[in-house]
Order: structure tokens, then sequence, then C-alpha cells
């Protein structure tokens, strides 16, 4: 147990540990590169074994079969080209090889006679000054994972979720590497599930304002619907993070509960705190999810009571106007015998009476709220 007692440490160290500089780290593959590889490595009990010149996936796996360890190779973005040569040589299952290749996959655990096949969705937190109705919240890319006997492959999709960092820490704990292909699966499981712990925490910044927003004082005196555009774009913000984050679980969990000959039996028990991780953020997105069905609904009820508090204006000040157009309308016919036409106080008696009318309409109509 002591060879893995710093095991939390090194996936989720406080700060950057020192950097050995042994190769090439690229986390992208280079344009200008005809290879979709960007670092292949040998370990052998728990280092990386050095070469004067970058080796290809042949080569290191010949050195793995000669005097043993295992191989870690990551690629970006491969065509089907590219990854067929490496398929062939690690005996990789088709299926698994298309996947992996044409990406857009669900987060989901394969066995493949000799090889687990794992696909895990990287989640981004894109940072925004304000949320607007097309602000982009998480950014999403893939890692797929090869996990052999001897070798480990790793074929990232998207811009984010870069393993520079972590296969760094993981050189740095020679007595964790020598654990095997699964301490590397177990590392970037984990790094994958922090990644979503932090997008989760700044979600709920986001949520947290647009909630306070829809519910501040006097909120629902103001115009009138404005935040429902800025509320559906973070609840498919959301969606899209559920998408990566719910169907993960079931994998983390059968790596942590499911004994499998690939997986140390050393390492296996360390998949559970990834499960359980994983559970708590699962809850977290899904009540984001309904209280975001919550804030949209309560965000449209106050446009419909804005709307018809501006209809019971609209008819009180028609109520009072109506007045006045009556007594115009009546004395503006042309009738020859009207007594009041001829009176000397006809016109102040009738504006004072249509003004006295007018002003006890407005003031019944503003006592019961309508005014």
């Amino acid at each position: 147990m002591s060879m893995i007692r710093d095991l939390r440490a090194v996936v989720r160290p406080s700060r950057p540990a020192p950097r050995k500089e042994t190769g090439a780290y690229d986390t992208t593959r280079d344009p200008a590169s005809s290879s979709a590889v960007v670092d292949c490595a040998v370990y052998r009990d728990g280092a990386r074994l050095e070469t004067p010149k970058p080796l290809t996936p042949q080569e290191a796996m010949r050195h793995v079969r000669r005097d043993g360890g295992f191989v870690w190779i990551g690629l970006h973005e491969p065509t089907e080209a590219e990854f067929a040569g490496i398929a062939t040589e690690f005996g990789l299952h088709p299926l698994a090889v298309e996947d992996a290749v044409q990406a857009h996959q669900r987060p989901k655990l394969e066995r493949y006679d000799d090889s687990l096949f794992t696909v895990f969705k990287t989640v981004h937190y894109v940072d925004h000054d304000r949320l607007t109705a097309n602000s982009e919240v998480v950014e999403t890319g893939e890692v797929m994972c090869f996990t052999g006997r001897d070798f480990f492959i790793t074929v990232r999709h998207g811009g984010q979720g870069s393993l520079r960092a972590l296969r760094h820490r993981l050189q740095d704990d020679p007595e964790l590497l020598a654990k095997g292909p699964s301490a590397v699966l177990h590392a970037i499981a984990d790094h994958v599930v922090d990644g979503y712990i932090a997008v989760a925490s700044a979600l709920q910044d986001d949520v947290d304002e647009v909630e306070t927003e829809v519910f501040s004082p006097g909120r629902g005196r103001t115009p009138r619907g404005t935040d429902a555009g800025r509320i559906y774009q973070l609840k498919r913000e959301v969606m899209e993070f559920k998408r990566a984050v719910s169907p993960l679980l079931r994998p983390m969990q059968l790596l942590s509960e499911r004994p499998m000959r690939l997986i140390d039996p050393d390492i296996q028990k360390y998949f559970r705190d990834v499960a359980d991780h994983l559970a708590r953020v699962q809850e977290q997105v899904i009540a984001f999810d309904e209280l975001l069905n919550s804030i949209l609904q309560a965000n449209l009820a106050q446009a419909s009571v804005a709307q018809n508090e501006d209809m019971r204006k609209i008819t009180a000040w028609a109520a009072i106007i109506a007045v006045p157009t009556m007594v115009c309308g009546v004395y503006g016919m042309n009738f020859t015998y009207m007594p009041e036409l001829h009176w000397r106080y006809g016109y102040p008696v009738i504006m004072s009476i249509t003004v006295a009318i007018c002003l006890g309409i407005h003031r019944t109509l503003k006592r019961n709220g309508w005014l």
C-alpha cells in the first residue's frame, strides 16, 4: 500500500510539481507534421526510457516486448490512415478504432479481447464578462483511452483536455507509474472528473446570477421577459455538460466494483473515489437543470403578469377617456332643439360634471390597483 499512498497527491496536486524535461510534450499535433502522434514513450519500472530520438509506436513496442514495461502513446485527432498502423500493431478492435477516429462518442467503457476502450468527455468553462443569449459557457472535447497489458493509447479530439501536465506529474512519481497502464487510466479519469468539479462550481455562479436577477425586488415591475434568452442559453449549456457527466457514472462504477484483468487491484479501489465525485457532480447538474426550469417558468410568468398589468392600465385610461368622448359625442350631434345649447351656464356645468366624473373614476381605479 505504500506504493500508492500518495496517489491522490499525484493526480490532484495543490500546486504544479517541478517538471523534468525528458522529451517532447506537445499538447496538439504539429500542423506541419504528417503524424498524429504527439508523444510516444516507454516506461519501465516507472521511469521514462531515454532515447536519442523520439520513438515511433512500432519501435516503442519492440522495446517493451524485448525488455518489459509499457508504452504510452498520445495522439491528437488522427485520421483513419494515420491510426491504421497503430491499430494493427497493438491489435485494437475495429469498432473501437472507428469510434476513436470519428469521435463524437458517448462516454462509455467497452471490453475488447485483451484491451479496454474508454471514452471521456472533457469539459472546459469559457470565461465571460456577462452571460448573454449567445454566450458559450462550456466547451467540450474528447479523450479516448485504449488500455492493454503493456500499452496505453490516448486519442484526443478538440482543443481541450490536454494531458501534458498530467504526464509530467505521473513521471514525477515512478512508484505509481510502475503499476502500469491502469494507473494512467485512473489518473486520466480523476483528471477529467476534477475538471467537471471546477466547471460545476463556475456554473453555480452563473445560475445564482440569473436567479438573483429574476427574483430581485421590483423585478416584476420592470420589462418584460428580457432574461428568457439568457436563461435558455444557460440551460442548453448545462444540458451539454450533463451529456458529458451522466453516461460516465456507470463505467466508473464498473471499474471500481468489477474485477478486471487489466486493472491493478491496488489501483481499482481508487476508481471508487472517482465515481463518488462524479456522482456528486451529476447531482449538481441535475439540480442546475431543474432550477433553471423553475427560473425560466418564473421569468415567463413575470412577463405575463407584466403584460396583464399593462392591459389593466390601458383599460383604466380607456374608461376615463370614454367619459369626455361620450359627452363630446352627444353635443356634437346636429339637433336643432338641444336646450343646453342656449343656456348661459351650459358649457361650464357640462365641463365640470365631465371632470368630476373622470376624477372619480381615476380615484376608484387607483384605489383598486389598476393605476
